[in-house]
């Protein structure tokens, strides 16, 4: 018995696994960029988002948009809805991955703490979103 996906990856799933092989590789600079931008704005901007394309950044996703997006995927995204209303900012990271029309929820616990990692990484939101975006477009294929 096989567990293996046996099949070719598709294009479709393909920005999927480099997403989360980024985020992985990536987790105390991505934790110290959610929580600097939740110092600066907390929720007044919406959830941090990674949009890969036409090249890979980092975007608001305002939460009226997602509802609406919900709405017209019959209520699909409500368990996204969900863990974005609830979350955490001082224990884990909740962002969301945009690519090929479709989205991801992104969701950690780093150790240590977003709090912690924004401390210790030792940059600004600036210098975060410049060296992060920079390893994006290294890393993942628009």
């Amino acid at each position: 018995m096989f567990f293996g996906n046996s099949q070719p990856e598709s294009g479709d799933t393909k920005w999927r696994r480099q997403l989360d092989k980024f985020v992985k590789a990536n987790q105390q600079e991505l934790a110290a960029l959610f929580w600097g931008l939740w110092l600066a704005n907390g929720d007044s901007q919406g959830t941090v988002g990674i949009d890969l394309q036409p090249t890979p950044h980092f975007v608001y996703c305002p939460k009226e948009q997602i509802e609406n997006l919900n709405i017209k995927v019959d209520n699909r995204l409500q368990e996204i809805l969900g863990i974005v209303e609830n979350h955490k900012p001082e224990v884990e990271v909740v962002m969301i991955g945009i690519g090929k029309g479709e989205i991801k929820l992104i969701q950690f616990a780093p150790e240590p703490a977003p709090p912690i990692c924004f401390k210790e990484v030792g940059k600004d939101v600036d210098g975060l979103l410049d060296v992060l975006e920079q390893r994006m477009s290294e890393q993942i294929e628009g």
